[in-house]
């Protein structure tokens, strides 16, 4: 690099820039640090990128760049781009309390549909004082988790820790004490079989696009709940609709869309049997994604391995 400076650009939303680049001055006092779109540059002077979802082919025109960090745990966003420079490494964003405040999320609604909370949600509004029993114990409730990395196993322990029986499914077999784990296409019908609650926690690739779909429910147990925490694109909206309103499956809680804001005409904000949340299931903390880039970078700059590269092959 000679005697100039590091340069580190981030490619973020407008508006969003100031909460990363205040955490990533301080943490890199010895760098640049330039905001796309609101701070000029010159393209064959950045060295590191910082980004969520980069403009398709936007990459490529950093001649220079030595490493890619992603902002989030998802990486879809960035390997998506049919040019992205395949010779640069793909570092993801792996945080604790991201896979913490997922879990969550995912025990929540899970407890949510268990314990019948929407129904009376529904009773308070009406001024009606209706106990309703809870039939099934957690022992009896099978929950299917797509997906056991680190994410889908910390939220696997905590279910299990509420005595709800737990499997995960997953591209390779998973060892996890107290989980049940299967594996490839091949054992995909007999997992969805046995969930009483479908939770995605997949990464998204071309291989799990769309696998929420009319084929997937339709295997799964009649009246079965679905929650999806991973990416809209695992899901067919319309084919969820279809599965609820026939009675093949009982509701389902959605936090990620197809489209981004959810549009105000689509059906799924008044159905009565799907809870949605704007995306908000686990939310970066800028300081700890400075922090991972920060370190990340000084690795990269001693000539150390890097931790948490994505294998482009893969998607993650």
């Amino acid at each position: 690099m000679g005697n100039r400076s590091t340069t580190l650009l981030l490619d973020v939303p407008p508006g969003w820039a100031g909460r990363w680049a205040e955490p990533l001055k301080a943490l890199l006092p010895d760098a640049v640090v330039l905001a796309n779109g609101q701070d000029d540059y010159a393209p064959e002077r950045i060295d590191y990128v910082a980004t969520f979802r980069p403009k398709p082919g936007f990459l490529k025109t950093l001649a220079n760049v030595k490493v890619v960090f992603s902002l989030g745990a998802g990486v879809d966003g960035i390997v998506s781009d049919p040019d992205y420079p395949k010779a640069i490494p793909l570092v993801r964003f792996v945080d604790h309390t991201l896979a913490r405040d997922l879990a969550q999320y995912v025990v929540m609604h899970v407890l949510i549909h268990h314990r019948a909370q929407r129904t009376f949600d529904a009773a308070q509004r009406r001024r009606e004082w209706r106990q309703h029993p809870q039939f099934v114990p957690a022992e009896e409730r099978r929950v299917g988790l797509l997906g056991l990395g680190e994410i889908g196993a910390l939220t696997a322990e905590r279910l299990r820790d509420l005595d709800f029986p737990v499997t995960g499914w997953s591209r390779t077999r998973k060892s996890l004490a107290g989980v049940a784990s299967l594996a490839g296409m091949s054992e995909l019908p007999g997992f969805l079989s046995g969930s009483d609650i479908l939770v995605c926690l997949l990464p998204l690739t071309d291989e799990t696009r769309g696998i929420l779909n009319a084929k997937t429910f339709a295997q799964l147990p009649k009246g079965a709940f679905v929650i999806n925490a991973a990416r809209g694109g695992h899901l067919i909206e319309e084919d969820l609709v279809a599965a609820i309103d026939s009675g093949q499956l009982s509701g389902a809680t959605l936090d990620v869309f197809q489209t981004e804001p959810l549009p105000e005409t689509s059906p799924l904000w008044t159905h009565p049997k799907i809870t949605v949340t704007p995306h908000i299931a686990a939310i970066t903390d800028p300081m700890a994604a400075a922090a991972s880039i920060a370190a990340g970078i000084a690795a990269h700059r001693r000539g150390d391995v890097l931790e948490n590269v994505v294998d482009l092959s893969r998607g993650y």
